[in-house]
């Protein structure tokens, strides 16, 4: 799909001697190469289980055309890695253990009293525990799951990580975006998966623990402490919930339905509800024409439908900002309903060498999209690098080239425009984004990757600040 490849059975496989045990793919998600094989009793699930290592480095830096009080240019360093345990097969019954860490090199970060200006590389530590005097670094559970698969039926009960159009593991930093609960996934037909999930709690890339996959702030009013992720909408609050009369602590249910049974088309049914907050069901769909020449073109869309379930009578007249949503519809005083329109074409080249690819995507000019679960609604159509494109009315068009220039280099260029509703007046001013990554092989475990971001803001006679910034980013990465 547009975010990546999703294999929601992943049955038990040998070693293949020819390929690594995993391998990064280009959205940063892990692909196992290698996995345990059946054993025939309990002791043996442990003693022919396999560790998965990784070690990894992340340096940001974030460089402001304008510094303010707000807004200082920022540095960070992350260097840590992973240490993932899967058990054999028993009977079908296995179970997954990883370990995520880092560490901050004092010379290349803010200081403790800073951390609230850094932007990119807030992941590489937890705010939260820096200002509660914990320090820099953070070691936790990143996963942790029993798993039944019978190669039709696989089921999951635990801490894991779950790829889906709403929901990302989004490791692009030095932890994984993870959810506990329980999902499952079944094979219904040839090429055809349905799957659903039941998340009770979520543990975004810079939390050492578990909280809320909804609620902003807790109940002391502390930011850092719930989901402060990027795009939560800040004003379903934990304070805005309990005032309404509702309770802050939320469930999060998932499903979808993927299939490839028509030859050239993937389709995708999703469908996800936080009860008596929102309900979302979004609508993909991608068709490949191929040409003798071994070009072909991949036109796609997605529909994303947004409908309120109390959330808007909590949040009341506020944006995802939590401020209040002067030149919005009056209509978001009460309610989250809204949507999302997106479409892009792809021209991909012969024997997978790259592709060119046009994109766009609308917004309904409605309530903003309720998304803070790292899924980002425009992803794979518009969306750049560290951009939140789906706040009510707004409108973007993005090219982007990607091409392997080597069996060992390959590189990705993307212009954007991003055209937001001027007359909101807590949404950002209209920008340009020019966005380069790299990635090169120095082995098949050793990776480096380079990020450039180039935003260039243009807040004309609106009143909006000027958030033009150019950013940084260097990442290791070492799989064993």
């Amino acid at each position: 799909m547009a975010g990546g490849d999703i294999i929601p059975v992943e049955p038990a496989v040998k070693a293949k001697a020819d390929k690594p045990k995993r391998q990064t793919k280009g959205n940063m998600t892990v692909k196992y190469n290698v996995l345990p094989g059946d054993v025939e009793s309990v002791g043996d699930m442990f003693t022919e289980g396999i560790f998965y290592g990784r070690l990894r480095s992340n340096t940001f830096y974030w460089d402001w055309d304008i510094e303010s009080t707000k807004n200082q240019d920022n540095k960070a360093w992350g260097v840590g890695g992973s240490l993932i345990y899967k058990s054999a097969v028993y009977n079908g019954i296995s179970f997954t253990l990883g370990y995520y860490g880092t560490m901050n090199p004092d010379f290349f970060r803010m200081d403790a009293d800073e951390v609230g200006f850094v932007k990119a590389g807030k992941d590489t530590f937890s705010r939260y525990k820096v200002k509660t005097g914990g320090g820099f670094g953070m070691h936790t559970l990143g996963q942790g799951f029993l798993e039944y698969n019978n190669g039709t039926v696989d089921v999951k009960a635990g801490r894991q990580l779950f790829e889906s159009v709403f929901t990302a593991s989004n490791d692009t930093k030095m932890i994984p975006n993870t959810f506990d609960g329980v999902s499952a996934s079944i094979k219904i037909a040839p090429k055809t998966k349905v799957r659903a999930a039941w998340f009770g709690k979520q543990k975004l890339r810079d939390h050492e623990n578990a909280h809320d996959v909804l609620t902003f702030k807790d109940e002391s009013g502390e930011s850092w402490n719930n989901n402060d992720d990027s795009a939560v909408h800040k004003g379903l609050s934990y304070a805005n919930f309990v005032a309404a009369g509702e309770d802050p602590n939320h469930d999060l249910f998932l499903a979808d339905l993927q299939t490839k049974y028509v030859k050239n088309l993937n389709f995708k049914l999703s469908a996800l509800s936080v009860p008596g907050v929102v309900k979302d069901i979004v609508v993909e769909a991608h068709y490949k024409i191929p040409f003798e020449n071994g070009w072909a073109l991949r036109p796609g869309v997605r529909y994303f439908h947004q409908m309120d379930d109390g959330g808007g009578a909590v949040a009341g007249y506020t944006n995802l900002t939590g401020k209040a949503a002067t030149g919005y519809d009056a209509g978001v005083a009460d309610s989250l309903d809204s949507s999302l329109f997106a479409a892009r074409v792809d021209l991909q080249m012969p024997k997978k060498k790259g592709f060119f690819r046009l994109g766009y995507s609308e917004v309904a000019d409605k309530a903003d999209i309720v998304a803070p679960w790292r899924g980002f609604p425009t992803g794979g159509f518009t969306r750049a690098m560290a951009q939140y494109n789906w706040y009510a009315n707004t409108k973007t068009y993005m090219i982007r080239a990607v091409y392997k220039f080597t069996p060992d280099f390959k590189a990705s260029l993307r212009y954007a425009v991003q055209d937001f509703d001027d007359a909101k007046v807590n949404v950002q001013a209209d920008s340009t984004i020019w966005h380069l990554d790299t990635w090169y092989n120095f082995t098949k475990n050793f990776q480096m990757k380079t990020r450039v971001g180039i935003v260039n803001a243009d807040p004309g006679s609106t009143g909006k600040a000027d958030v033009s910034y150019n950013e940084y980013r260097l990442e290791f990465n070492y799989l064993f």
